[in-house]
């Protein structure tokens, strides 16, 4: 393709960022639904068991499924890293839900808040923190596997590294792997940064 590197990590980034945030929305209600603390026992187990199924396929796998329905390509790329995120990110979104501070939610019984509200004041607030350290770690997560996705046609820099091995310009794999380290360090460096912010603001 006529991308430099540049191009491809920027794709391979915007793959894995719209992945984790599609991902991240399906996954709050998702992660309500399944809160054992919150809805009837069946519908959490219910919704658990999806949440499960989704995580149980391997990204390469989704990344081939993606590829025969919309083609090779970002879009495919963008499908699995969503799917993948709703797995692990409801996960961990539903423990947090789980871990909340009971005597809020009563006080806010108490003061005869409905559902809507308890979510509002209640748990949005506690679990906010959570929720963005969990995005955050995800997306890391994502941008690796983009990385890897790209091998199976589906978009971003891996493909890129794939025509490279294959025609043996191997100091373009060595350019493209050093840029992928260095997208690595970056996000590895502001993730960090992020989080420990997070952690200190609580």
């Amino acid at each position: 393709g006529g991308k430099n590197h540049q191009g491809y990590s920027l794709e391979t980034m915007c793959i894995a960022f719209l992945g984790t945030i599609v991902g991240a929305v399906f996954s709050i209600p998702l992660s309500f639904l399944s809160a054992t603390n919150l809805v009837p026992k069946p519908v959490a187990v219910v919704v658990h068991v999806f949440i499960m199924a989704i995580r149980t396929v391997p990204p390469f796998v989704y990344g081939l499924m993606f590829i025969r329905v919309t083609g090779p390509g970002a879009f495919a790329g963008l499908m699995t890293m969503s799917l993948c995120s709703i797995g692990m990110v409801s996960k961990m979104f539903t423990e947090c839900i789980e871990g909340l501070d009971k005597r809020i939610l009563e006080s806010l019984d108490a003061a005869g808040c409905n559902a809507f509200q308890k979510i509002r004041y209640g748990i949005i607030p506690q679990l906010t923190p959570n929720i963005i350290s969990t995005v955050i770690y995800r997306f890391d997560i994502n941008i690796k596997d983009a990385t890897t996705l790209g091998i199976v046609g589906a978009g971003g820099i891996g493909a890129a590294l794939i025509q490279c091995i294959n025609s043996r310009r191997w100091t373009m794999v060595g350019s493209f792997i050093l840029a992928m380290i260095v997208l690595m360090l970056i996000i590895e460096f502001a993730s960090t940064r992020i989080r420990g912010k997070l952690a200190r603001g609580q």
